[in-house]
This record gives C-alpha cells, sequence and structure tokens, in this order.
C-alpha cells in the first residue's frame, strides 16, 4: 500500500492516513506514507518535453514518488479542504503525473478528505479526485469523510478514523 498525503505534518489528513496504515499494517501489508510535506515538488512547466522522453526536466522528487506509485497495489491520497477543493500541493504533485500518466492505472484507490465543512462542502474534493484517479485508470474503493473538523486531533474519536483503519484492513 502507498499513501499519498498533504501538508500539515500531525495534523488531520496525516492523522486519518496514519490509521489507515495501521490498518493495513494489523493486516500484514507492507505500507509507505508520503508526505507530500516533506518533498521538494516543482510545479509543473507545461512544456511536455516528458512527452518526448517519458522523464520530467525538474530533477525533484516527484521522479521517485511516482515510481513508487506505480509499484503500489493500493493508493491512498489524503488531503484537507480549505477552500472547496483538494490542497495546493496535492494539486501540483498531480499536475506532475504527466510523464509517467499512462502507467499510473490498475489500482485500488481510497480517498480521505478532511475539512472543516460539511460533507456537501467537502464533495467538489471527492468528485475531483474520483475524476482524475478514474481517468488514469484505477478503481475507487471508497471515500472517507473526515466532515466537521477543523482544528488539529479533532479527528481523532471521529468515524473517520475507525474507517480509515478498517479500509486498511479490508485491503485485498
Amino acid at each position: 500500500m502507498f499513501s499519498l498525503q498533504v501538508p500539515v505534518r500531525t495534523g488531520i489528513p496525516i492523522s486519518s492516513a496514519i490509521s489507515s496504515s495501521k490498518g493495513a499494517e494489523e493486516a500484514g501489508h507492507a505500507c509507505e506514507l508520503i508526505s507530500l510535506y516533506d518533498r521538494n515538488i516543482g510545479f509543473c512547466r507545461a512544456c511536455y518535453a516528458c512527452f518526448r522522453t517519458g522523464e520530467c526536466v525538474l530533477h525533484d522528487d516527484m521522479a521517485k514518488i511516482l515510481k513508487k506509485m506505480q509499484e503500489a497495489d493500493v493508493l491512498v491520497i489524503a488531503t484537507p479542504v480549505y477552500f472547496l477543493t483538494m490542497n495546493g500541493m496535492l494539486k501540483t504533485a498531480i499536475d506532475r503525473f504527466l510523464p509517467k500518466w499512462q502507467d499510473l492505472g490498475g489500482h485500488d484507490v481510497w480517498l480521505i478528505i478532511t475539512g472543516h465543512d460539511s460533507r456537501k462542502g467537502l464533495q467538489l474534493a471527492g468528485d475531483e479526485l474520483t475524476a482524475i484517479f478514474r481517468n488514469l485508470g484505477n478503481e475507487i474503493k471508497g471515500i472517507i469523510w473526515g466532515d466537521n473538523v477543523w482544528q488539529k486531533g479533532e479527528v481523532r474519536d471521529t468515524e473517520a478514523m475507525e474507517e480509515a483503519c478498517r479500509a486498511g484492513r479490508s485491503i485485498y
């Protein structure tokens, strides 16, 4: 299992992603949690050199992330929602899928979406991420909604944490 999550090192999305990884590890699966917060990822330049070479002209951490994504059986994508959609760091990483987009399908994908809004306010992020990962050729296994959580730690005793752990245990 591969979990890609975005900023706030100790915040809500990472707590949910860790819970999912914990459940998967309890079921005997190897997991790797990658925080985009800790990575050097530049913005796509839209130069399309990657269409000719299969590699991005930017030499940062994204090539390693893409390789790990290709090798994973399951992807868990976690993001906070601040203003109706996915976090900017996740969007930057997704834009950088371009060099390998043809090779990023065939995975089971779980989405973890958290934010201070109700589910209605988080829905756009779920719809966008579902469309992106389905268009890459993946199957969305579920969306875990961490709605109505704002501050670090608020998600800990919610149904979203339990759901993330159950999802991790159910993988494969």
